[in-house]
């Protein structure tokens, strides 16, 4: 008697278990976004380069319950020209992709609005040409930041986030960067 009564036991707590990761994937919301970035860099003076840049993100990612998340990126910038007194017409642009976590907390009755904060580590690939060449400087850089959304509808939601991105190149140290976008949620 005693065996049958483990025997359903287990049984019971294997399908309560089962139900309950179903509960945490109903809780894994999958989602994509198109942002458009300002980033402006703290570059140095004689590199003779552009400090500010406009540029588009991809993204997508996973909201798992109501206060974590992840996503990945990739930004493009749009190409900038220069003159430097020495090298003449410099061109230059930039592209980053990588992976932030995600902390929200939910705000009001009705947890349309969200506060957020991230954490991400992301590479980043400058491209300058001048007369005499092209070159490429690739660093891996972290970044930080602070922002909110509001979800719009059941699968639609608009965001805005600040973000400090340390890169630590030679030319490069770092970007501060506004960004605006929507989430589809599927």
């Amino acid at each position: 008697m005693m065996k049958k009564t483990l025997l359903l036991a287990s049984a019971a707590c294997l399908f309560s278990f089962g139900a309950n990761a179903m509960d945490l994937s109903a809780e894994m919301k999958p989602y994509v976004g198109l942002d458009y970035a300002y980033s402006h860099g703290d570059i140095k003076k004689d590199a003779g380069i552009k400090k500010d840049y406009n540029s588009g993100i991809i993204n997508a990612g996973v909201k798992m319950g109501d206060y974590a998340g992840l996503e990945a990126f990739f930004q493009q910038s749009g190409e900038r020209k220069a003159h430097h007194s020495e090298l003449g017409k410099v061109k230059s642009e930039f592209y980053a992709y990588g992976l932030d976590a995600y902390g929200y907390m939910p705000m009001g009755c009705e947890k349309k609005f969200n506060l957020l904060g991230s954490l991400g580590l992301a590479n980043y690939n400058m491209k300058v040409k001048v007369p005499g060449g092209n070159h490429d400087k690739q660093k891996v850089g972290y970044r930080v930041g602070i922002g909110a959304s509001y979800d719009l509808t059941e699968n639609w939601s608009a965001r805005i986030m600040g973000r400090y991105s340390y890169i630590g190149a030679h030319d490069i140290k770092s970007l501060q960067e506004v960004t605006a976008g929507v989430r589809y949620t599927f």
